[in-house]
């Protein structure tokens, strides 16, 4: 368990590094500290909203389905606190 914990930190910081790599480069992306521990905050719950379907679910079909709307909930919090998708 030890080990996958790391490697799932390990990939979480390797997706926080792509913004950072590309802020020096475009004005496009300009993120504060804030807004990278709001990111890692929304990766780490989506990682565990899927761990728990992916223990909890009873069948392969509510496993896909749950999978689903964990995703689009992270999309749609991701996409309001983005540009405000509902203002």
């Amino acid at each position: 368990m030890r080990y996958k914990l790391h490697k799932r930190v390990f990939y979480l910081q390797v997706l926080l590094l792509i913004p950072l790599a590309i802020m020096p480069f475009s004005n496009a992306v300009q993120w504060s500290v804030f807004d990278f521990l709001i990111m890692a905050f929304l990766l780490f719950f989506l990682g565990l909203g899927l761990d728990l379907v992916r223990f909890y679910a009873a069948s392969k079909r509510q496993r896909w389905l749950l999978f689903a709307l964990v995703v689009l909930l992270f999309l749609v919090v991701w996409g309001e606190l983005a540009v405000g998708l509902f203002n």
